[in-house]
Order: C-alpha cells, then structure tokens, then sequence
C-alpha cells in the first residue's frame, strides 16, 4: 500500500514549479520581441534594395536608350507600377516589354496589410531634395512611411 504523500505534488512544488516557468516566459517575451523586430528590419533593407536596384536598373536602361523618353524627363520611372508592368523596350523590334521586378514588395512596418504595396512606400521625386522627400513627375527613390524607429535608434525613414 502507499502513502498519501507519494500519490502527487504538495502545494510548494507546484507553486515553485510555477514560479520557474513563469521567469523562463518572463525572460523570452522580450527575446521573442527583439527576433521579430530584427526579421521585420531585415525584411525592410531587402525590400529597399530591390526597387532601389531596379529604378536604378530603369535609369540605365533610359540613359541607354531602351526607353523612350522626353527631353524634360529625368529618366526615372513615373510610378513604381511601371517596375512591375514593364515598358516597351525601343531597341527591340517588336517592342518586346522589359520588366524591372515581377512584383512589388511591401514595406513590412506598413500597418495595413490590405493597402496595396505601392501605397505603403514613400516616393521622392528627382527634383526634390533628399532632406524633405516629396512625390513629383518621378520616382527618385522610396522610404518607410512609418514613425517607428529601429533597433539601432535610427528612424526606418531614413534608410
């Protein structure tokens, strides 16, 4: 026969079993965080790298002449949708289209998830300076829309 006391846990283990699960959560919450965060940064700098490439792939195809374009025009693309839908190249005799990307990433820190990925961008245009961006006849360059800053204390803006 067996004793009562061997049947299950008294109180104080259960409330020390308790008490150490509880810190282990306490000190991961935050780790947790902190891993979130840094994927959602690195998710930002691709996202920014590739459509800085390929603007800058759209400017050089313009400066080479595979894009046709106006005197007064800058060379950039008008909107960050022609990235996507591409533009007929002008060198190829059927005007075959050339595309810069097959689709247009959103920015992670955008808090509406159904807004559509060029409207969670900022865009500067070519003729606006780099200090306060604004939207033009042209897409120079985007930015995050968002206030929130990262974990190396500069704002996701300024990247």
């Amino acid at each position: 026969m067996s004793s009562p006391r061997s049947r299950g846990f008294t109180l104080i283990e259960l409330v020390v079993t308790l008490l150490i699960v509880g810190l282990l959560a306490g000190a991961a919450v935050p780790l947790i965080e902190v891993t979130v965060k840094r994927n959602r940064e690195r998710e930002l700098r691709a996202a920014l790298r590739e459509i800085r490439t390929a603007i800058d792939a759209y400017k050089r195809a313009s400066d080479e002449g595979r894009i046709v374009r106006l005197a007064q025009q800058s060379g950039y693309p008008p909107k960050l949708a022609v990235l996507v839908e591409g533009v007929p190249d002008a060198r190829s005799p059927e005007r075959r289209p050339i595309f810069f990307l097959r689709r247009l990433p959103r920015d992670p820190t955008f808090p509406d998830q159904a807004a559509p990925a060029e409207n969670t961008w900022g865009k500067r245009s070519y003729a606006s300076p780099a200090h306060s961006p604004e939207e033009g006849d042209d897409v120079f360059d985007v930015y995050s829309l968002t206030d929130r800053v990262a974990l190396n204390g500069t704002s996701y803006k300024s990247w």
